[in-house]
């Protein structure tokens, strides 16, 4: 069943929020060894809200557009009393006075938040390795990773663990595990969900967004999480998204542009797998009716580069918080100094570490200048050459990551080549347009491939439209 479907069984009472619940902790409790999804099963606090959900069906009230819906959250978003980790030990204990807005936001539509995913540390990697908690395995391979930083909520998704989950997404941490594991992710335009309560990576970049397993569900997930929050003051002054309606429209007329640079045109590295599956892709938007052709976003193939200057920059001084003091555990030593030294060696995993280091470097006096600076010049290169293309394209496309799920192990003793696992999904973070991945055909190993929409700022409406096209394809294909 989709999620529309259960919620409305629950609604008319045709089912209880309860059994839903039920159903899916069995699931749980049969695979969660195996894969590792979770930081947190929220069992107590689970059975209560939907007990809570039912009881108010029988009143005759509408608990919700996500009524009875299980929701798995990631880690690094506030939960009110119950521990938000980061899957980090320097937030071991750490219990949040507050709930983030989308976690409000979620109860409000009636969901029910299952548990706490697990994540590369602080949401820094792309394969769910860099864990306090041991590494996430794909529930379609377990010898392979998910993809990261939100491995734990794509996970879950495509384990049957919950029909939605939440993530973030830096530089592709939706997307890039969505496509890992055959399930959809949607990262939307930076400001259009609350970021209040999420724990900060890099503020300029971080997005909150949905996983699902139809595109549908996506978007209403969406809709339930977006709109404008007083809170956070990057949020964008619009009232929540209706997708409904992008569902039909499909794409007769639009004019869709496959980006050169990231289907093998300037970045090696894209398996041909991949890249036949972008060409049966082009080829059900062009059967569809859409207006499908090749062109260049050049400065994409500096977006690696330039990210991994800002955002460990901004890292750098975000995690400067964590010192012994305010969050998590204390390491003694004789002076204040030498404690917070001791702290965040211990507290920190290797890849928070580099990263930290990479961006107090780009930010010293002396290099400022030359790295810092000249990357936000890059990335205003980038956001112009976006504008331009999207003067001549509604929508653009192209692979959502380089190859499909990756053996684990495979790619830990070289940052270089994990970095390289977001080299499609990065400049979209960096221009704060919103993309979206869909599962459509699968690699020579038979594990699922990604395709990519990608939109201007605002347009998640078109994006869905195209989005819904290539589901139904690859429905009909499979």
């Amino acid at each position: 069943m989709t999620v529309q479907e259960t919620v409305l069984a629950i609604q008319k009472g045709e089912m209880k929020a309860q059994e839903v619940l039920e159903s899916h902790l069995k699931t749980i409790q049969d695979r969660e060894e195996e894969i590792n999804a979770f930081n947190l099963v929220m069992t107590e606090e689970a059975i209560k809200e939907a007990e809570k959900i039912d009881s108010l069906v029988a009143e005759g009230k509408n608990p919700g557009p996500l009524t009875g819906i299980p929701v798995a959250v990631k880690d690094n978003i506030c939960t009110q009393g119950i521990p938000t980790t980061c899957s980090s030990n320097i937030l071991a204990g750490w219990l949040p006075p507050y709930d983030a807005t989308i976690v409000e936001r979620l109860r409000d539509a009636g969901a029910v938040i299952v548990g706490k995913t697990n994540l590369d540390e602080f949401a820094m990697g792309a394969s769910t390795e860099n864990s306090a908690f041991g590494p996430t395995r794909n529930p379609l391979d377990t010898t392979r990773v998910p993809g990261g930083s939100s491995g734990g909520s794509a996970a879950a998704v495509a384990a049957g663990f919950t029909p939605l989950a939440i993530g973030s997404d830096t530089g592709g941490s939706i997307r890039q595990p969505a496509a890992l594991c055959g399930v959809v992710g949607v990262k939307p335009t930076y400001g259009r969900v609350s970021r209040y309560g999420l724990v900060a990576f890099a503020s300029s970049l971080d997005q909150i967004g949905p996983f699902a397993e139809t595109v549908a569900d996506a978007a209403l997930l969406l809709e339930v999480i977006s709109g404008h929050d007083p809170l956070d003051t990057t949020s964008i002054p619009e009232p929540p998204l209706d997708l409904s309606s992008a569902l039909t429209q499909g794409v007769e007329g639009l004019r869709i542009g496959v980006i050169d640079e990231l289907s093998g045109g300037a970045i090696e590295g894209i398996s041909d797998d991949v890249l036949a599956c972008l060409e049966k892709a082009v080829e059900a938007l062009t059967s569809a009716g859409a207006i499908v052709e090749r062109t260049s976003v050049p400065s994409t193939v500096y977006g690696l580069s330039a990210y991994y200057v800002i955002a460990p920059a901004e890292a750098s001084s975000n995690l400067a918080r964590y010192d012994g003091v305010r969050f998590g555990p204390r390491v003694d030593a004789k002076t204040t100094s030498e404690m917070m030294v001791a702290t965040r060696t211990a507290g920190f995993g290797d890849e928070v570490k580099r990263r930290i280091m990479l961006g107090t470097y780009a930010l010293s006096a002396g290099y400022y200048d030359a790295y810092y600076g000249k990357s936000q010049k890059v990335r205003t290169l980038i956001m112009n050459d976006f504008a331009a293309a999207y003067e001549k394209f509604d929508l653009l496309l192209s692979p959502t990551a380089p190859t499909t799920a990756f053996p684990l192990g495979d790619k830990t003793e070289d940052p270089l080549q994990m970095y390289l696992q977001d080299i499609c999904t990065i400049s979209s973070n960096l221009a704060g347009h919103p993309a979206m991945s869909v599962p459509f055909g699968q690699g020579t190993d038979g594990l699922p491939v990604g395709i990519q929409v990608l939109a201007p700022a605002t347009d998640e409406h078109t994006m869905f439209r195209a989005g819904a096209i290539l589901e139904a394809s690859n429905q009909g294909q499979s």
